[in-house]
C-alpha cells in the first residue's frame, strides 16, 4: 500500500485590504467581520476532519485564521498552530497598500499588454510576472520569483521531510498567491490564473515523490449557516439572513 501525506492549504479569511481591493503582501491588517465568520464556516463544514499538524505564515491573518479553524475542529484540541515565515505571502515592495486592480493592470502594460490584461494565452509564467513587479517597483524591493520560491520551498522541505509517508493530514494556513504559486510548482499542468477565495480549501496529497492535486478552491464545505453554542461570539461572528442561501429566502 502506498504511503503519503496529504496537505490542505487554506487562504486566510477576508482581511480590511482584501475589502478595500488593496495589495496586501506583508503588510497585514485583521480579518474583517465577514472574513471571521466566514472561517467560521469554513472550519465548521472541516470539524470532522482530523488534522495531525497545523501550519501558518507569521503573519496575523493566517494566524486569527487558523485559531478559528482549530476552535470549530472536532479533533483539535491537543493541536497547536506552528507559524512559518516561508509561507508568508509574496512582498510586494513599494507597492504594498496601494489599488491592486491599477497595480496590476501597470505590470500587465508593463509586460507588453496593450490593455492592461494578462495574457495568459501567450504562456506567461509567474516568474515573468513577479520578476516584472521586482523590476517595477521603483525601489527594487518587491520579491522576485527565485527569491520568493527558495523561500517557500524551504517550508515545503521540511515539512515534506517531518511528515513523509506518515499519512498524515497537514493543515496549511497560508495566502492567496503564495498557494497558488506553490501548486503551479508543483503541478505541472496547474494554471495560475485559477484565483483563490477567502477560507478556501485546497488539497494536494504528496506520495511517492509526486505531488496530485485532489481539490482547487473547494468552498461546497461551508456551513449555509452558523449560530455560536454555549459560548458567547460577538455580535459580528454571526451568519445574518443576507448571508443565508438563497433557498431560504421566501
Amino acid at each position: 500500500m502506498k504511503k503519503g501525506v496529504t496537505f490542505y492549504f487554506m487562504r486566510h479569511g477576508e482581511t480590511y485590504l482584501n475589502k478595500y481591493n488593496r495589495m496586501q503582501g506583508w503588510s497585514d491588517t485583521p480579518l474583517t467581520p465577514r472574513g471571521r465568520r466566514d472561517v467560521m464556516r469554513s472550519g465548521a463544514g472541516l470539524g470532522d476532519v482530523k488534522f495531525d499538524a497545523v501550519y501558518c505564515s507569521d503573519l496575523r491573518r493566517t494566524f486569527e485564521t487558523a485559531q478559528i479553524i482549530l476552535k470549530e475542529n472536532q479533533h483539535a484540541d491537543h493541536l497547536k498552530v506552528v507559524a512559518m515565515p516561508e509561507f508568508r505571502e509574496i512582498f510586494f515592495g513599494s507597492f504594498e497598500g496601494l489599488d491592486a486592480s491599477e497595480t496590476w493592470g501597470n505590470l500587465n502594460k508593463f509586460l507588453g499588454s496593450a490593455d492592461g490584461e494578462p495574457n495568459y494565452d501567450a504562456h506567461r509564467s509567474v516568474i515573468e510576472e513577479l520578476n516584472g513587479l521586482k523590476e517595477m517597483d521603483p525601489y527594487h524591493e518587491a520579491e522576485d520569483y527565485m527569491t520568493f520560491w527558495l523561500r517557500v520551498e524551504r517550508g515545503l522541505i521540511k515539512l515534506i521531510s517531518e511528515h513523509r509517508d506518515s499519512e498524515r493530514n497537514i493543515l496549511i494556513v497560508s495566502h492567496g498567491m503564495t498557494i497558488r504559486n506553490m501548486i503551479h510548482a508543483v503541478i505541472p499542468d496547474f494554471s495560475i490564473d485559477r484565483h483563490l477565495d477567502n477560507a478556501s480549501i485546497s488539497v494536494v496529497r504528496y506520495e511517492d515523490g509526486f505531488y496530485h492535486l485532489d481539490l482547487y478552491n473547494g468552498t461546497d464545505h461551508f456551513v449555509d449557516d452558523f449560530t455560536p453554542g454555549d459560548e458567547q461570539e460577538p455580535e459580528v461572528h454571526k451568519v445574518t439572513p443576507a448571508d443565508k442561501v438563497k433557498e431560504d429566502i421566501k
